[in-house]
């Protein structure tokens, strides 16, 4: 097994704020010996380091370093909103190649030069709050939140700094605590929410880049979020409401009775939010491809339910609803949708 706590490379210290499956993934591929993670915090970083207590929230994790195993597992075909429960029956035998990563929890941020920020969508406000103070005012950040409406509130929360956002494919799980299975083979997409991050994007790409992952600058970030947005609208709640792989929501007479409701509502937000014009139609076709090619994957909405954990349907379908209010567009579908899974 390769040890990736001896890596080599220098450059700025990159910080990664969410030790979740995307965030483990990133910091294990990028190749910096100065890339480690910011614990979430429950108080003023700088109180708990003088009382000489861990600051992190996760305390099932060590106080000093982030430990695990990354198994590259990653198929022919794509999985680009999930991770397929094959996958978590990893073993020597498959052809992975595991790698042994052991990353620093940081006791500083005055240092950082870029900061990814892979927590949940509705923890990622408060995450930032207790961090950015601590942070240069010139540091990139790059939001990797599912749906939309959080990167809006960092962006209009700081708008001097220079805030990026991110539209992932990749796909990632932890099949237990201390195994990150890196399952899904896709592109990641950077772009520009506030003004001064515009002349960072092409470097936090490249930074990006080295990890060997396929990563693209994006002009318009937000009609990419928004394509990603529609996907994810259109399969995770029919999934963690039917508890089932992505593929079988096709044959739900749940999923037949409302895509075409829930298509139409999606197609009048995009034009009164983008100014673009895609038929009801073609999103069901675009959704439904995705369902067929990741059939048996399970939707990260689906996966938090099945963990006890809070969705990001707020998020999605829910921030569909509140568009829907600000046009004076009714969103039946989407309303009935996110009330369901946040009664899960």
């Amino acid at each position: 097994m390769a040890s990736v706590g001896e890596r080599s490379g220098g450059g700025e210290q990159i910080a990664i704020l969410g030790a979740g499956s995307l965030g483990r993934l990133w910091a294990a591929l990028l190749p910096s010996v100065r890339c480690g993670f910011l614990p979430r915090l429950s108080c003023d970083p700088s109180e708990s380091y003088q009382l000489g207590r861990s600051v992190s929230l996760q305390e099932s994790l060590p106080e000093t370093r982030c430990e695990y195993v990354l198994v590259r597992s990653v198929p022919p075909s794509m999985a680009p909103q999930g991770f397929g429960e094959a996958f978590l029956k990893t073993s020597p035998n498959t052809g992975d190649t595991r790698s042994h990563v052991v990353l620093p929890w940081l006791q500083s941020a005055e240092n950082v030069g870029l900061l990814l920020v892979t927590t949940k969508a509705g923890d990622t406000l408060a995450a930032l709050e207790a961090w950015l103070p601590h942070i240069p005012n010139n540091t990139p950040v790059v939001l990797f939140q599912n749906g939309l409406g959080s990167q809006q509130a960092v962006a209009e929360h700081w708008p001097s700094r220079p805030i990026l956002a991110a539209s992932t494919t990749e796909g990632a799980n932890r099949p237990s605590p201390d195994v990150l299975v890196h399952a899904g083979a896709g592109d990641t997409w950077v772009g520009a929410l506030t003004a001064s991050a515009a002349k960072h994007t092409t470097r936090v790409v490249q930074q990006l880049a080295e990890t060997g992952l396929s990563v693209h600058a994006e002009e318009n970030i937000l009609q990419r979020l928004w394509q990603k947005l529609v996907i994810n609208a259109g399969i995770n709640p029919f999934t963690a409401l039917l508890d089932c792989p992505n593929g079988d929501i096709l044959d739900s007479p749940f999923f037949r009775q409302n895509i075409d409701g829930l298509c139409s509502e999606i197609s009048l937000l995009l034009q009164a939010e983008t100014s673009e014009s895609i038929a009801p139609e073609v999103l069901r076709e675009r959704i439904e491809t995705v369902a067929r090619s990741t059939a048996s994957n399970t939707s990260s909405m689906r996966a938090d339910v099945m963990a006890g954990r809070k969705t990001e349907i707020d998020f999605i379908n829910g921030y569909l609803v509140q568009c829907g209010k600000r046009h004076s567009i009714a969103t039946p579908v989407n309303q009935m949708l996110t009330e369901r899974v946040q009664a899960l």
